[in-house]
């Protein structure tokens, strides 16, 4: 059964406060849902932290794009360099590979909390709560528990609802889309979905 969410975590925006929130991004695609709505009352800032991507190449040009779009919408954004902390991103997937998407949710939303708790914001939250690719419960339960780990609320909302409009206006504005999570797992996966996908063609004559 669905966990049933609190008040505060299905509180939808409905007028500007002065409430501070600060919103861990992961490209500039999945943020333009999110801080539509955010921006309706909060003072957000994005800030981006994401020691999963690979390759260096690929992580540039996703940071790039974020920074274009921040830049467009007038949002302030923040970064920690990731690549420093890829190799520890690393050894700990490896640890566990069977849970490596959570892995890789906790360390990343981790990092956003406590830099939310100590510079004072009073919610931090996630655009991968924007991507109908993630494992949604798990992300709203991990940002949950280290916002209370942390002293910080997480801010909780379904992004997902704005998929399709985020896909439209990425798509208009001509941003770079990623076609694989981030990870070199997850490259690796892809990698060889694509391989298999051109056997199948090949055996059967391009049909």
């Amino acid at each position: 059964m669905t966990e049933k969410p609190t008040e505060k975590s299905t509180e939808k925006p409905t007028e500007k406060s002065n409430d501070k929130l600060l919103l861990h991004v992961c490209c500039g695609p999945c943020s333009i849902y999110p801080l539509e709505l955010l921006n309706l009352r909060f003072k957000t800032t994005c800030y981006f932290y994401n020691p999963n991507i690979y390759p260096e190449s690929e992580y540039r040009r996703r940071f790039e794009t974020m920074k274009i779009y921040a830049d467009y919408a007038g949002i302030k954004l923040e970064y920690n360099k990731a690549g420093d902390d890829f190799n520890d991103f690393i050894f700990a997937i490896s640890e566990n590979k069977a849970k490596r998407c959570e892995i890789c949710y906790m360390i990343r939303l981790d990092m956003t909390a406590q830099k939310a708790a100590i510079e004072g914001y009073d919610y931090y939250s996630t655009t991968l709560l924007y991507s109908i690719y993630m494992d949604h419960q798990k992300v709203k339960s991990i940002g949950e528990s280290l916002g209370e780990l942390h002293g910080v609320d997480f801010y909780y909302s379904d992004f997902r609802e704005g998929w399709r409009k985020g896909v439209e206006v990425s798509k208009e504005m001509g941003m770079y889309r990623q076609n694989y999570c981030g990870c070199i797992y997850s490259l690796e996966d892809r990698t060889e979905r694509l391989k298999m996908k051109e056997q199948k063609k090949s055996e059967t004559g391009g049909r």
